[in-house]
């Protein structure tokens, strides 16, 4: 709407300012009022910002320039390009605002995934309220085509998911009964009740939009840099154009006043650094929006800048490039069937919830009727001892054998690898191991590709673990069996590494990895949205598990360097061209029209393509 009023207004100015300029009317007064009534119907607002800035103690602003450069122009007679001058300025207002809309726009859509309403289970009664009154352990119904307002866990139903708002991903995730949701993913077909697990200010949605909202509060060296530079550079360009003014017509013989005012006042109109200060911001707000598409969250433009300069990329192993999720690999009995082993190793790990034990019981498929169990028990860093039918069933590693005096053959499959025994005698042994995520190799080769000069992998696993995925994923160098305090020193000491300039980067799960995810030029946390740790130690969120956003996340970061150079080029260049022709009296305002405003629409139509 506002777009649509300044529009209407340069129409009618441009129309008013076409008649003057066109037709000589007997009494010159008349052109002269039409010029001056066009002039204040585009101008108007402009001035008195100018006076209203002037009291606010921001004196040297673009308001400021156009207002003494025009008003000046009126002085000297020069009524025609006063108008022109402020008719165009107006005209590459209108471009700026509306690239900066449709940037916005842009943004916007793509976050469109605050709830505004959650239907709650309250008395056997569904009511319509905020999301921020619901608490932790209320039910919520959430019927298709809405949005899942708040973090939780289904209790009732099965759906397909659109998680694109999050993820970025188009294809639909299938949900069931006992799976987290999470708030902003837009329910498709069933009708699903969850249980609410955190709070609204607590729940993804609100994390990610106030990650997005804050993005521009941290800037980059570059907008730091345009904006010291408008600072000093504006009133620099004020007096060398009062200078440019004066001094001539004082120290050159019949150099004439009106003529040098004129070339000063040109100066000013070119001088305005609104295309840096306006293009520059705009070009990493449109990086961070593009990103946002790929379901890739960054948490302000410092960190977008610095990505483009990334040389180390550090990776975390488990549930950054495995799945961390791990399974039977291979069962191999001795002695008995597949299915007695299974069955036997399942019942030993009944009682425990180490994901180790999760894994055998999920292989082994079938409910466990505990009335078969009459003893159990856990021993710290060697496994479990069980009384199953009268049986004494072992499960655990090497110490566990060794301790219990049973005979082994020792494995050397690449896992984790537990070994059952019945009345201590071998029964065979259990392959398992965390697979490696579809796309880990993609993503390795591709920052190889990048020219990234080493990639690193830390890990606690061990050695024969973590060399055995370094080798199968290409990557430079490995560091094993590291506890958290382990691969902080090791970080340390490639930070020493790289070169002044470059930067180093640490990919981790966000949960254990927190102390290295800050210590890093650049964290990113992996697949971390549930997790706090994850959205306050990085600095760069991936919402989806794959590795392969990783090179993403730097292509967007060197597009948005290279667009914003271009600007920065582009703009000062031509400026000081039309500056230095206007001080010999070579550029006429329409040439400072061009410089000021033709470049501030160029600039911020390719801030644009940072979006895409």
């Amino acid at each position: 709407m506002k777009n649509y009023k300044k529009g209407i207004k340069i129409v009618i100015a441009f129309i008013l300012f076409i008649v003057a300029l066109v037709i000589n009317f007997p009494n010159e007064w008349i052109n002269k009022v039409l010029y001056i009534i066009a002039y204040l119907i585009v101008g108007f607002e402009v001035v008195l910002e100018a006076i209203e800035n002037i009291f606010k103690g921001k004196v040297f602003d673009e308001n400021f320039l156009m207002t003494i450069a025009t008003i000046g122009a009126f002085a000297i007679g020069e009524f025609p390009e006063a108008v022109a001058v402020m008719l165009f300025y107006q005209v590459g207002e209108l471009f700026q605002s509306y690239a900066v809309d449709k940037s916005r726009k842009s943004i916007a859509s793509l976050m469109d995934i605050r709830p505004d309403y959650a239907n709650v289970k309250r008395n056997n009664e569904i009511s319509k309220i905020n999301p921020g009154e619901v608490k932790i352990g209320e039910t919520i119904i959430v019927k298709p085509g809405e949005k899942i307002p708040l973090d939780g866990k289904i209790i009732k139903g099965s759906s397909m998911l659109d998680t694109s708002a999050l993820t970025g991903e188009s294809l639909p995730r299938e949900v069931k009964e006992k799976d987290e949701v999470l708030s902003g993913c837009i329910n498709q077909n069933g009708l699903l009740e969850i249980e609410v697990t955190k709070e609204f200010g607590d729940s993804t949605v609100s994390k990610i939009l106030d990650l997005v909202e804050n993005a521009s509060s941290k800037k980059s060296k570059s907008e730091n840099f345009i904006t010291k530079f408008a600072k000093y550079y504006t009133p620099a360009v004020v007096i060398i154009a009062v200078f440019l003014a004066v001094i001539p017509t004082l120290v050159i013989e019949g150099a004439e006043f009106t003529d040098w005012l004129y070339r000063a006042l040109t100066f000013l109109v070119v001088s305005c650094p609104c295309a840096l200060v306006i293009s520059i911001p705009l070009g990493f707000f449109g990086g961070i929006g593009g990103a946002s598409k790929k379901g890739i969250l960054v948490k302000g433009s410092n960190y977008l800048e610095a990505l483009s300069n990334s040389e180390i990329v550090v990776f975390d192993k488990t549930g950054t490039l495995t799945k961390g999720v791990f399974e039977v690999q291979k069962i191999e009995p001795v002695g008995i069937s597949k299915e007695q082993l299974i069955k036997y190793a399942a019942y030993a790990e009944s009682y425990s919830n180490h994901p180790i034990s999760v894994s055998i019981k999920k292989a082994y498929g079938e409910e466990i009727n505990t009335n078969l169990i009459s003893k159990t028990e856990e021993l710290s860093g060697r496994g479990v001892v069980a009384k199953i039918e009268d049986k004494e069933v072992l499960a655990g590693n090497e110490k566990l054998m060794q301790e219990k005096n049973v005979k082994y053959t020792k494995c050397n499959e690449v896992g984790t690898i537990v070994y059952i025994a019945i009345n201590n005698e071998l029964a065979g042994y259990i392959v398992i191991s965390d697979e490696i995520k579809e796309d880990s190799k993609k993503a390795i080769d591709d920052l190889k590709k990048n020219n990234i000069k080493q990639t690193v992998m830390l890990t606690g696993d061990r050695k024969d673990v973590g060399e055995s995925v370094a080798k199968e994923l290409g990557i430079d160098k490995v560091y094993t069996e590291l506890l958290p305090d382990g691969k902080v020193e090791k970080v340390e000491q490639l930070l020493k590494e790289k070169t002044e300039k470059g930067k180093l980067v640490f990919v981790g799960d966000g949960i254990n990895d927190a102390p290295v995810l800050a210590l890093a030029d650049i964290g990113i946390a992996m697949g971390g949205l549930g997790a706090d740790s994850a959205i306050e130690a990085a600095d760069i969120v991936i919402m989806t598990d794959e590795p392969s956003k990783i090179n993403t996340a730097m292509k967007i970061s060197k597009k948005t360097m290279r667009i914003v150079k271009q600007n920065i080029i582009f703009a000062i260049g031509i400026k000081i061209a039309v500056l230095i022709l206007s001080a010999f009296g070579l550029s006429t305002m329409w040439e400072a029209v061009f410089a000021d405003v033709g470049v501030s629409v160029i600039a911020i139509i390719n801030s644009l393509r940072a979006l895409k």
